[in-house]
């Protein structure tokens, strides 16, 4: 496979996820277009293993594999990697030398991958998080260590490095936090409880409350709670825009604005998460998009 193929496999793939993120790389440059497609793909793959109805132990040997094709492309593994994965999923050998080319062009640390794989390994384990510092682990890990891969595609300035690195951990959380809102009636139905059990009992509103969809006072109050927590992260992670370089901003907008307007939508909505899946419409997406463009244009 070689590069190009493997940059267009990678692209197909993020165009058929219908991801929020997809049209936020169309007002990229072409090559850190490509390169979000190549990463995008691989975390893609990953979270499929997870989403299988494979057994727990067939899924934890397919992330197992992620890893030896993630240290073959960061150079970790000498010799052997590539016939080993590629035996067992040919999308693996597909997709390496696009995501190898991808994490040497932008110098981005293996580890923020490995940390994604261990986000997606927590789904395997734990369906509960006790108290929110376990859940901002578990954030970190899946949403997090995206947005310090994002950031490295982005690209910042060197005396801004630490600063950055910060907003983009607490951008992660900010979405994260949105998708647990939105996603509270799937995730209970899998028998999964994002929403932390300490603030559960701070509100009195119970695991069965949740599982049958009650809506009441002490759902609303718990609701708003959690909403606001995410708005304090969404109000730091706009700290960012600024840091990033100018012709990347556009791009970081669009994933800001369509999150924080999921999450208005919600509260405007009086948390009918229950009902319905919140969405965007499409008419709002290519209106956020157009005005992408327009930023990008204005430089």
């Amino acid at each position: 496979m070689d590069l190009a193929a493997s940059y267009k496999f990678a692209a197909d793939a993020v165009k058929q996820s219908g991801s929020n993120f997809s049209r936020a790389f169309l007002v990229l440059s072409k090559e850190q277009r490509l390169a979000f497609y190549a990463v995008y793909a691989f975390m893609r793959f990953c979270d499929d293993v997870s989403d299988s109805d494979e057994s727990i132990e067939n899924k934890r040997e397919g992330l197992r594999r992620w890893r030896a094709l993630l240290e073959e492309a960061s150079g970790m593994m000498k010799g052997g990697a590539d016939e080993e994965v590629s035996r067992e999923d040919a999308i693996t050998a597909i997709i390496l030398p696009a995501f190898r080319d991808t994490l040497q062009k932008y110098s981005i640390p293996a580890q923020y991958f490995h940390w994604i794989i261990d986000g997606t390994e927590m789904d395997l384990g734990a369906d509960r998080y006790e108290t929110f510092e376990d859940l901002y682990k578990y954030c970190f890990r899946v949403a997090s260590a995206v947005g310090l891969v994002c950031l490295r595609i982005f690209g910042f300035g060197d005396e801004h490095k630490e600063q950055a690195e910060k907003l983009a951990e607490q951008c992660g959380v900010a979405f994260q936090l949105t998708n647990i809102l939105r996603d509270v009636r799937e995730d209970a139905e899998r028998g999964r409880i994002y929403i932390p059990l300490e603030d559960l009992r701070r509100f009195k509103y119970t695991e069965d409350n949740l599982k049958n969809g009650v809506v009441n006072e002490n759902f609303l109050a718990l609701m708003r709670f959690e909403a606001e927590r995410a708005r304090f992260y969404f109000g730091e992670a706009r700290k960012l825009l600024p840091l990033v370089t100018p012709e990347s901003r556009p791009s970081l907008w669009i994933m800001m604005e369509v999150y924080n307007r999921l999450l208005e939508r919600i509260v405007e909505g009086g948390f009918d998460v229950f009902k319905k899946r919140i969405r965007l419409s499409r008419k709002e997406k290519i209106s956020i998009l157009l005005k992408a463009v327009l930023m990008r244009l204005k430089g």
